[in-house]
């Protein structure tokens, strides 16, 4: 009976030694594992503090929001990149008809570019910008408002916007009243309706992204403004000047003639097309241009060809090489929206850019819309501006 109870006495004490030893192994386990779990959520709370502990400055500022890699500029933005990026919402409003529209801007920016997106609700997608059309009498005459005294185009036009910043904040007092600084509305009415456009001083410059629906092919059409005034002789556009380009860009749809001063030479001739593209509807005219690589000369026989109310784009549209083509873009219209996207490299060296060099400051902008008008926008009431959201 002793060695009985003695046995069990062992095997309770083994039985004792096993249970303590697996106890000790799992503590050791839940400890691993409680570190590790630890560790982790100490980092995600340092990211997350990191990423929340940058605050936007108050105002109408458009963050750029960093990431690593680029967006695809196709019209679409739908890259995920663009989820996390702020909304900046600007109304605007005036201009022909009285347009509004809430403007939607996002932007990201990498190493060396930036990206931007804009949004805004358009219920007509405006092509027929002065298309030619085939009458009766087989003439062709070029579409244009009735009421167009000079430049003011309201009818047979296209969709566009505008961006104008400050370059080195030239421009004074720009951040407080932007783009109205540079509008001298009714100025020169008798040969311009709508005003001109300049700076007040000797070295103001403005960067004008100028988005054409139509004409751009690919681009923004990169222009800038300095305080040229208007004469008619020399400077019909007064401050709005395009930057510098080597090749590339659109032109009319004439035709051409003999040079009635010298043979050897052709001049446009405005009373008929000189092209026509495979790409084109000729019942609309839709989608509102040529392209010049695929472009068709016509000759007199071929117009003669054409069934009445043929209707040929006014435009003929290349890509821009050069300065003027630094911004590239692509648009679409869906369901009453236009969407825009468009990138540029942060510093580009030309002294009619804003060079985004500093990423810790902030570049005022305003921004204008222009529905199915030529120059008569819908505008901000003040300015907006662009800070990058720090890495």
């Amino acid at each position: 009976m002793k060695k009985f109870f003695v046995l069990i006495s062992s095997l309770v004490l083994v039985a004792t030694l096993v249970f303590s030893v697996i106890a000790l192994a799992g503590c050791k386990t839940t400890t691993a594992e409680t570190t590790a779990a630890a560790t982790t959520a100490a980092a995600t709370t340092a990211a997350e503090t990191t990423a929340a502990a940058w605050v936007g400055p108050e105002g109408s500022a458009l963050a750029s929001l960093p990431v690593t890699e680029d967006i695809v500029v196709d019209g679409v933005a739908d890259d995920a990149l663009w989820m996390n990026a702020a909304e900046l919402v600007i109304p605007v409003a005036g201009g022909y008809n009285n347009f509004k529209a809430d403007a939607k801007l996002k932007s990201v920016y990498t190493a060396d570019r930036v990206f931007f997106m804009v949004t805004y609700a358009d219920p007509t997608q405006s092509f027929f910008r002065s298309p030619w059309q085939k009458q009766e009498v087989g003439s062709w005459i070029q579409l244009k408002d009735p009421d167009d005294k000079g430049g003011d185009n309201n009818v047979y036009y296209e969709d566009k916007f505008a961006l104008i910043w400050t370059i080195n904040n030239s421009i004074k007092n720009f951040e407080n009243t932007g783009c109205f600084l540079a509008c001298h509305a009714g100025e020169n009415s008798d040969v311009k309706p709508y005003g001109n456009k300049y700076t007040a001083s000797e070295g103001e410059l403005g960067d004008i992204w100028h988005w054409k629906s139509i004409r751009n092919d690919g681009q923004i059409d990169d222009q800038y403004l300095d305080w040229t005034k208007f004469d008619l002789e020399k400077s019909k556009e007064a401050g709005r000047k395009s930057d510098a380009k080597e090749s590339g860009g659109y032109v009319d749809n004439f035709a051409s003639m003999p040079d009635p001063d010298d043979a050897a030479k052709t001049v446009p001739d405005n009373t008929k097309p000189g092209f026509t593209s495979p790409s084109i509807d000729l019942t609309t005219g839709a989608p509102g241009y040529i392209l010049d690589s695929e472009k068709v000369a016509l000759d007199q026989a071929a117009l003669d060809a054409m069934p009445v109310g043929s209707i040929i784009p006014g435009i003929v549209k290349s890509p821009f090489v050069g300065d003027r083509g630094d911004i590239t873009a692509a648009w679409k219209w869906a369901d009453g929206q236009w969407t825009v996207e468009f990138s540029r490299k942060l510093v580009t060296g030309s002294e009619t850019d804003v060079q985004f060099s500093d990423l810790a400051a902030q570049y005022y902008f305003g921004l204008s819309i222009f529905e199915n008008a030529q120059v008569r926008h819908a505008f901000e009431s003040s300015p907006s501006f662009l800070v990058f959201q720090p890495k």
